[in-house]
């Protein structure tokens, strides 16, 4: 269905405020029109939005099929799915408000769940209300869960972003190069679909749209490194780093105590390093008393929506106890 945004109206971007909401209900909610369900956000990764999670795939289910195949098979309780679309012009938002996208987190918060609440036969309560994702979308979902836990009650990231000296700083030098000191032009290329894209210009994407959502310059953005040298700016990567899960946990260690959940996991062989991430994370977590679940499985970063499951079930779980 159709959300007109309010709050992004006027994004330096000029991205559409039209905005998509794919919403999964689950089996037999038309016939049983007094019934109340949990839902749960689901958030995409980076070049993603809703209805990717709902693409037709050989082999693996989408998210409507996997939540059919969990509710029928009794190993989930019926709830409701949400996929929100927070794509920008740079290929992603992570989530969060900034000067050079966009109030995304606004959106999300502010705008989405409200609407949600008001047109669809949900629990209007943050007990009974999730956030999850992959990738971007786990770090959306850390961020949920730190700055808006009374919103969200449950969270679930699997293989978020965390520990940025990790999993973005080996990329700078790779994305240097893929910029070639332009990167207007790096993302220009990216929306001609006459041009062929390699793996490093994908880094370089990367890294530009991390630096309009973490480092933003009033409508533009500054890069964390030197456009001529590959210097990295100390004083712009410290800006990233303020945007670190692993460096926000301790201001709001409170919030991420009175979850429900909070689960975190990752695979041991994640290309971007987030198995280190969640490790770090996980122990900050743990040295501050924050209950927590951490997992971790042998796999990469990639082409594991299988995943999904283990988080469903454990939101599931919770919501069996209440």
């Amino acid at each position: 269905m159709k959300h007109e945004s309010l709050v992004l109206k006027g994004n330096p971007l000029g991205d559409s405020t039209d905005r998509d909401i794919y919403v999964y209900l689950p089996p037999n909610y038309s016939q049983q029109e007094s019934r109340l369900y949990p839902s749960v956000y689901v958030l995409a990764g980076f070049t993603g939005r809703g209805r990717m999670l709902l693409n037709d795939s050989a082999f693996t289910p989408n998210f409507a099929e996997r939540m059919d195949r969990l509710i029928n098979s009794g190993k989930i309780k019926p709830m409701i799915a949400v996929f929100p679309d927070c794509f920008t012009f740079y290929g992603g938002s992570q989530y969060i408000n900034s000067t050079a996208t966009g109030r995304y987190e606004d959106y999300l918060t502010q705008e989405i769940v409200s609407f949600i609440d008001s047109n669809f036969r949900t629990i209007p309560d943050r007990n009974f209300r999730a956030v999850m994702g992959k990738s971007s979308g786990g770090y959306g979902a850390l961020i949920m869960a730190m700055r808006h836990s009374n919103i969200f009650g449950i969270a679930c990231s699997i293989s978020g972003d965390c520990y940025f000296e990790m999993c973005y700083l080996p990329d700078f030098p790779k994305a240097f190069r893929a910029i070639k000191g332009e990167p207007e032009k790096l993302v220009q290329k990216f929306w001609n679909e006459e041009e062929r894209k390699s793996k490093a210009d994908f880094e370089g994407l990367n890294i530009i749209a991390m630096s309009a959502c973490y480092s933003p310059n009033g409508t533009s953005f500054d890069l964390p490194f030197d456009l001529e040298t590959g210097e990295i700016r100390q004083d712009v990567w410290e800006r990233w780093l303020s945007n670190d899960p692993v460096r926000l946990v301790e201001k709001y260690a409170e919030s991420l105590a009175s979850l429900r959940l909070l689960f975190i996991d990752a695979g041991l062989r994640d290309e971007f390093n987030l198995d280190i991430g969640a490790r770090v994370l996980s122990k900050r977590l743990s040295r501050l008393g924050v209950p927590h679940i951490h997992e971790e499985f042998d796999d990469g970063h990639f082409n594991i929506s299988y995943r999904y499951n283990r988080s469903l079930q454990l939101i599931s779980e919770v919501l069996d106890t209440q």
